[in-house]
């Protein structure tokens, strides 16, 4: 039988595919460096270089002139001919075309591109290595449409290539300083908004400059356009002086000053009715590309303006009632993501969008939750934990829940989605799960497999300085990503190799290889990725789209090899994911998850696990913003982003373990998961008050320890007591509250049906229950922690299995509402509006014992409904409150009344 919740993760692993079909156009943004932004195109006709006037005529590729922000790129109709990328670092002019004299060429609409070093890629449509010819070359580009005055200053605009002396360049600093002076006077006749666009970019001075050239005489227009190009050449030529991060800085500047002038287009508004709540700007992230652009929010859709034409409809709608998840997302080391996940039917199922800082992530996360449009789906997080263990969704689904919870998505290659190896045969010729030989030990990291591998990291860990890490690699990063999805992905490999694809022997060829590189290999600790688990394997196909190369073998990189046990590529992943979801696997994939998501990712707990990681890939490992250098903040988020980033920590105690059968803890498990209770929490707050006490009356006594805590706690001066915590819960009157015994959680019931879990540690709902259809009224939980004792108005009583997460029995106690329960020494006392007590049995069940329903021993009536009931601690006594004022006192052994008093009801004090 197929595991539970399947299809709602294919539809999530099926995300990379669909990504992969976006990107299925010629042009593309993986063709362009990492963060390269591409702005418009114009409609041109290339005369191939190095050939006579009239060969080039005849030899004339129509296409598009791409203008993009470190480079120009021609993209040929033709797709025999290669696409020709011109990296602006190379370029040595950038100019109107002359010709000569008797020339065919029209020489008003022709640019002249002079470069040293020209990209070829994509020739006949494959997928290849990019070929760099490394030769100064003229290329003619004939404009169709635009003329020359609307191309040229714009590439000026961003060309880096320096061809100046420094004499030069001093004197041009000179022209440009005037020029941004006469800028910033310009700019203080606009509007206030347009102002502080102007004002703040100052690299920005062609369009002006244009515009109050648009003034002047024609022979005047003429020389000043010819200044504005000039002093163009001279500010990019300064950027290309800079180092990396200040030529970033200078040419994001650029990209700045261009999108601030471009605003939402409202005629794509699908409603006139709709009112505008938000518009901002930010990213749509895909794997290795961020495309810029406007977002709209309205009181009925989301919309995604980009600045370029790259997608394929100039804006991204998103109807608010087609959404269901809205997550928060850390992007780039910064909490600056928010994903949205839409039902299948919608026509944008999916966007993941990053701001430009945490405050506007904040402003557009509140103002979309907030659209009476919205209907989200109730996901139940809090019990998905309880789910999993119980069976109801797979290891699989709850693995992809586990990973999204801890940042990690498909649009991210730098978070992508982590996987555990399971299996470690793959030379068998059958698979036999029911052999724990079959299995990789979860309880251990891939580097620590080895053991003497692990015993030299181990060694080179003890004497290395702080910070010490053990292994130089990471488990999973955007290589390693590539290195698995190589055959569906090649222009995503190119894009992070600069063009190129790995060594045709290192490639991911083989299954048996690559496992038993994991396992020796002195640098190799990556794991798997969801794509192992589902879906039909595609990514182990060679279809031939790209040309790899050829191994050292003489053979070609074709298919993956597979183990001898996979009859199929289908196969293989099919019996993968039945090693996932299977009882060996299920039992100790709590164990894995501590390592990667939980409590032994950091710490004492990581180094004793053999778990420790260079310390840039932790979550806070650096902070970005305290660097003020430029340089060696871009040195480090690159270094970052290529190493990979372990997950957010998802848990600070032991995971618990998936049962089939109710588990048997040793006393010594018990104890590693014991964790800080909630006393132990507050006492630490309450620090600076003891050593204050130290200070003035010198050591202080266990004895006075605890009187003072008492004394806090007293009600006889309320004015020391102050409010902790709040939490709203509930969303009708809560009817009672209890502490578990250990004082890390509480339990709650309302008059909305519910029982609610929270943890005072995390301090975060665990749980939400929805016990019966009617309120309840009380609860109880027994000394061990793992069950909990619910009364409800629809006269039952009932027993929820904490640890199980389900109702073990239900109990129909009375004839009327169950006001209260109350549980001591294996006696339960539950009092009803039917104005009886009844004393059950109840011994409630342990690991060597299972769950046995309650006994019934006996009845005792009252003259109304009874409202409340305490027992002291012997269990010898109980009192008992009715509704007419009547309270008794009754002898729980012998069930006697031994006194009572009769009260007459008046009132409610004010």
């Amino acid at each position: 039988m197929p595991p539970r919740g399947i299809r709602v993760s294919q539809t999530q692993a099926l995300l990379f595919y669909g990504i992969l079909a976006i990107n299925n156009e010629r042009f593309n943004l993986l063709l362009l460096e990492p963060g390269e932004i591409y702005f418009e195109d114009f409609s041109v006709s290339y005369f191939p270089c190095n050939l006579p006037e009239k060969e080039a005529l005849k030899r004339a590729q129509r296409g598009h002139l791409k203008i993009c922000s470190k480079s120009v790129v021609f993209v040929p109709k033709t797709n025999q001919f290669p696409i020709l990328k011109f990296p602006l670092k190379n370029v040595k002019t950038i100019e109107e075309w002359t010709g000569g004299l008797f020339s065919r060429i029209d020489k008003d609409k022709v640019l002249k591109i002079v470069s040293d070093q020209v990209v070829e890629m994509k020739a006949n449509d494959i997928i290849s290595p990019y070929v760099f010819i490394k030769s100064e070359a003229e290329h003619r580009f004939k404009l169709d449409y635009a003329s020359i005055d609307d191309c040229i200053p714009q590439i000026c605009q961003l060309h880096r290539a320096s061809t100046l002396l420094p004499a030069e360049q001093s004197a041009m600093v000179g022209i440009c300083i005037t020029v941004y002076h006469s800028q910033l006077h310009r700019a203080s006749t606009l509007l206030p908004a347009e102002q502080s666009a102007m004002m703040g970019i100052c690299i920005t001075v062609y369009h002006s400059q244009l515009h109050r050239a648009s003034t002047l005489l024609p022979a005047e227009k003429s020389a000043m356009v010819g200044i504005c190009i000039t002093v163009y050449h001279s500010q990019l030529h300064r950027a290309s002086t800079l180092l990396p991060a200040e030529q970033s800085a200078m040419i994001n500047a650029i990209v700045l000053s261009r999108q601030s002038r471009c605003k939402f287009n409202t005629s794509w508004l699908e409603d006139l009715y709709e009112n505008i709540v938000l518009e901002t700007q930010g990213d749509r992230i895909l794997p290795l590309v961020t495309n810029p652009g406007r977002i709209m929010l309205t009181s009925k859709r989301l919309y995604f303006q980009p600045f370029n034409n790259i997608e394929k409809v100039p804006v991204i709608k998103i109807r608010l009632k087609d959404i269901k998840r809205v997550i928060k997302r850390r992007f780039l080391l910064r909490q600056l993501g928010i994903e949205i996940y839409c039902t299948d039917a919608a026509p944008c199922s999916h966007i993941y969008l990053a701001l430009r800082s945490e405050q506007e992530r904040k402003e557009l996360y509140q103002s979309i939750i907030q659209q009476d449009e919205l209907e989200l789906e109730d996901t139940g997080q809090e019990d998905m934990t309880i789910k999993w263990q119980n069976g109801h969704i797979s290891n699989y689904d709850y693995l992809l829940y586990l990973n999204s919870l801890a940042d990690r998505s498909f649009c991210d290659l730098t978070q992508y989605p982590v996987m555990p190896w399971v299996i470690c045969d793959y030379t068998s010729p059958s698979l036999d799960l029911t052999n724990t030989a079959t299995f990789r030990d979860l309880s251990k990291p891939i580097g620590a497999l080895n053991e003497d591998r692990i015993e030299k990291m181990r060694e080179r860990f003890r004497e290395m300085p702080e910070p010490k890490f053990l292994y130089g690699s990471h488990y999973s990063t955007p290589g390693y990503v590539l290195f698995y999805l190589a055959r569906i992905a090649p222009e995503y490999v190119l894009c992070l190799q600069n063009g190129k694809f790995d060594k045709p022997d290192r490639m991911f060829n083989s299954l048996l290889d690559t496992w038993s590189n994991c396992l020796e290999g002195a640098a190799d600790f990556k794991e798997l990725i969801p794509e192992f688990y589902s879906g039909n394997g595609d990514f182990l196909l060679n279809k031939g789209v790209s040309n790899f190369g050829i191994r050292q073998d003489g053979r070609p990189i074709v298919d993956v090899d597979l183990p001898p046990w996979a009859s199929s590529h289908t196969d293989f992943i099919q019996k993968l994911r039945e090693a996932l979801e299977c009882d060996h696997v299920s039992k100790h994939l709590h164990e894995w998850i501590d390592l990667i998501f939980g409590y032994k990712q950091t710490g004492e707990e990581a180094i004793e696990a053999d778990n420790v990681f260079y310390y840039m890939t932790y979550e806070g490992g650096i902070d970005l913003e305290s660097l003020k250098d430029p340089n060696e903040r871009a040195r480090m988020e690159i270094q970052i982003m290529e190493f990979g980033q372990t997950p957010k920590q998802l848990f600070r105690t032991p995971h618990p373990q998936r049962y089939h059968t109710p588990p048997s803890l040793t006393s010594q498990q018990l104890k590693q998961s014991r964790s800080p209770s909630f006393r132990d929490v507050w006492s630490a707050n309450k620090t600076e008050e003891v050593q204050d006490a130290k200070t003035e009356n010198g050591p202080v006594s266990e004895l006075h320890r605890e009187t003072s805590v008492l004394t806090v706690l007293s009600l006889d001066d309320c004015s020391t007591m102050k409010v902790v915590h709040q939490y709203a819960l509930h969303k009708d009157s809560v009817t009672n509250v209890c502490f578990a015994s250990d004082s890390k959680n509480i339990f709650s019931v309302s008059r909305d049906s519910l029982l609610k879990m929270y943890s005072l540690e995390d301090q975060r709902q665990l749980r939400s229950i929805n016990v019966s259809s009617m309120a309840l009224s009380s609860c109880q939980v027994m000394p061990d922690n793992k069950t909990i004792i619910v009364g409800s108005w629809d006269n039952c009583v009932y027993f929820y299995s904490i640890e199980f997460g389900r109702i073990l029995d239900t109990l129909n106690a009375h004839d009327d509402a169950v006001s209260t329960v109350t549980w001591s020494s294996d006696k339960l006392m539950t009092a009803s509006w039917d104005s009886t007590v009844k004393i059950w049995n109840f011994c409630p069940p342990n690991q060597d014992k299972a769950f046995e329903a309650a006994e019934f021993l006996g009845q005792l009536d009252h003259d109304s409904g009874v409202n409340c009931q305490c027992v002291d601690e012997d269990c010898r006594y109980l009192v008992t409150g009715t509704k007419d004022g009547q309270i008794v006192i009754w002898d729980v052994n012998s069930m006697y009344q031994l006194a009572e008093h009769q009260g007459k009801f008046i009132g409610y004090l004010e």
